[in-house]
């Protein structure tokens, strides 16, 4: 297939753009390299099929000529979590809502056949029972900025697809765990990663409010979600929300805590800092995806741990 991944040059964009050129699709990015130049990239520039665009989402002819010909859109690209949403708010509503609108709109008149959305579990906020587990069909809550875009993009998505009964462009929306692992272009500011960063490194951490639940799946798992949910049939899929994660993979921060303890060992510096108030405390349930796209985890929690703790010894060596 001929795909289109804004943010291609992102965390979960280089594992994608690789995964699917590993299967034998043409990939396309944008990615306007906020964070800098990305090094992974040269080694992509002559994998055959691949094409790199510099560019803004904002940018509508730029995204117009992007467009050509690609038969999926995979929409990664935007101003990613709540710290940068929280700095950056006119950046946030603009790229992460006006540009997405236009986005979905072109790739309609571009015949563009599937639209899939890079959503978040983040959407669903504070549990209303905080004994239970939600899912898809649960009330979304969004206690930030970055969660109301989700929200706000979700709804313009689902509504079109609903009421106008489109026959391209047929959207998806994919609520995502917290991601974790490695990936070509590593971030260390997602929790797993940076608590095994800060343990392993220099074995101190200071943990905040360590009782609330977050979901966490693997970045290599997340691009495999894409693929799945890109590759199955269109009545499956179309106008549809998946969690993605697994059911047995939600943890309390103190939980991620004792994980990586147990793998270091010896005596760490470890601050607890009581937080009784956490907008954001949720766990998921995960069974639709398992159950109607067959998708299965392929790493769990503590091995992700093990994997970022040894890349971070080689790297130290």
């Amino acid at each position: 297939m001929r795909v289109l991944i804004t943010g291609g040059a992102g965390y979960l964009g280089s594992v994608l753009t690789r995964h699917l050129l590993a299967e034998g699709h043409e990939v396309r990015i944008v990615d306007n390299l906020l964070h800098g130049p990305q090094a992974h990239l040269a080694e992509l520039a002559d994998r055959p099929g691949f094409e790199f665009i510099e560019g803004d989402i904002r940018d509508e002819p730029l995204m117009w000529r992007a467009l050509d010909g690609r038969q999926v859109v995979v929409h990664l690209a935007g101003i990613v979590g709540d710290p940068a949403c929280a700095r950056s708010p006119q950046a946030a509503h603009e790229i992460n809502l006006d540009a997405s609108v236009r986005l979905y709109s072109n790739a309609l008149l571009r015949g563009v056949e599937r639209f899939l959305f890079a959503s978040t579990c983040s959407n669903y906020g504070r549990m209303a029972d905080p004994d239970s587990s939600v899912d898809e069909n649960s009330e979304l809550r969004p206690v930030s900025l970055y969660a109301r875009t989700k929200v706000e993009y979700e709804e313009f998505l689902l509504g079109n697809f609903m009421f106008e009964k489109p026959t391209l462009a047929l959207p998806t929306c994919l609520r995502f765990a917290t991601l974790y692992g490695l990936s070509p272009r590593m971030r260390f500011d997602l929790t797993v990663n940076e608590f095994t960063r800060d343990l392993t490194v220099d074995r101190k951490l200071v943990v905040y409010g360590e009782q609330f639940w977050r979901p966490y799946v693997h970045v290599r798992d997340a691009a495999r979600a894409i693929v799945l949910a890109m590759t199955a049939p269109a009545d499956k899929v179309a106008g549809r929300v998946f969690n993605v994660g697994d059911s047995n993979e939600n943890y309390r921060k103190g939980d991620l805590v004792r994980l990586i303890s147990a793998e270091i060992g010896g005596e760490l510096d470890i601050e607890r800092v009581e937080k009784n108030e956490d907008p954001r405390d949720y766990r998921v349930n995960f069974d639709r995806i398992a159950r109607e796209l067959g998708f299965e985890i392929t790493m769990t929690v503590p091995e992700g741990i093990r994997e970022v703790m040894a890349s971070l010894v080689t790297t130290a060596i």
